[in-house]
């Protein structure tokens, strides 16, 4: 079979989100397969794969295509003993290191509540994310989509005045704001210095199509020389505008299916299913190449 990619919904939104057939990415891939899935990408943001068996090792190979991978830094269990064996594949799931699910009052998984905030993975970091790929290993009964926004439409969208007002806007994005948002304050000092703010342009420019797009996150809690409370509206305001539901995919999970997407032109988030039902979930990440200060250098 050829590989193929349509998009997933034709007539209302066959700019954002393709699926994906003809092809075993569990495999290795050839460079010509490799680059039709960035290619991909660069046209529909996000991109979905059905029925993908893979283990940690052959998700990390496939991942491998695209770029350097982060290590999955970003949660309160780095440095200690972890459920996943690799330090580059981020454990998005509600289950214990027994495997066992977390309590409703578990720590880590109320950190994790935040993933139900509109972001962009590893915004938080001074080199943000560039591609996420995620695998669902076992799913709960009902719920627990993941809904992605077309942050491209987000910006083509905007009046001319707001395009001006936020071109050369640089934000601050901690995840200890986003996390604040929830309420959550429960950081050890180490947390606080690991998840201090770090700058990030509001607008992008794809460096592989040009197209311009807002990167926005449920991290960013100021920008430089605003004052505060007129930061947060403002980003308040683009993040309703950007999150549409006209501009929004909003993915029904099943067991096997991998979902890939670009942080550079989305923006996402988990929505709520039983907590007492297992979701088990393994996300690998590729790095953007530098930060966005330096992209727009």
């Amino acid at each position: 079979m050829t590989i193929s990619i349509q998009p997933i919904d034709p007539v209302s939104r066959p700019f954002f989100g393709g699926k994906v057939s003809g092809i075993d990415i569990t495999r290795p891939l050839t460079p010509e397969q490799a680059s039709a899935i960035e290619k991909g990408m660069d046209q529909y943001g996000v991109l979905v794969f059905h029925d993908q068996h893979f283990e940690d090792e052959t998700q990390l190979t496939f991942s491998r295509n695209f770029g350097e991978l982060e290590e999955a830094s970003g949660d309160l269990n780095w440095g200690k003993a972890r459920r996943i064996a690799s330090a580059h594949v981020n454990d998005i799931s509600n289950l214990d290191n027994d495997n066992q699910v977390m309590a409703r009052d578990n720590r880590r998984r109320l950190f994790s509540l935040g993933n139900r905030l509109w972001h962009s993975d590893s915004s938080f970091k001074a080199v943000p994310a560039k591609f996420s790929l995620l695998s669902a290993r076992l799913i709960p009964s009902a719920g627990g989509n993941t809904e992605f926004a077309d942050m491209r439409a987000g910006y083509d969208t905007l009046d001319d005045e707001t395009k001006a007002e936020i071109e050369d806007l640089v934000c601050e994005h901690s995840q200890l704001y986003s996390r604040s948002l929830l309420g959550f304050s429960d950081f050890t000092d180490e947390d606080r210095i690991r998840f201090k703010p770090v700058l990030q342009r509001l607008v992008r420019r794809h460096p592989s199509t040009g197209r311009k797009s807002l990167f926005l996150a449920s991290h960013a809690g100021a920008i430089v020389g605003w004052p505060v409370p007129e930061a947060r509206a403002l980003l308040r305001d683009l993040i309703e505008h950007a999150t549409q539901r006209k501009f929004v995919y909003a993915h029904e999970w099943k067991q096997w299916d991998l979902v890939m997407w670009d942080n550079r032109a989305t923006m996402h988030r988990a929505r709520p299913f039983d907590a007492k039902e297992v979701r088990d979930m393994h996300r690998t990440t590729v790095a953007c190449e530098r930060s966005t200060m330096a992209e727009a250098a």
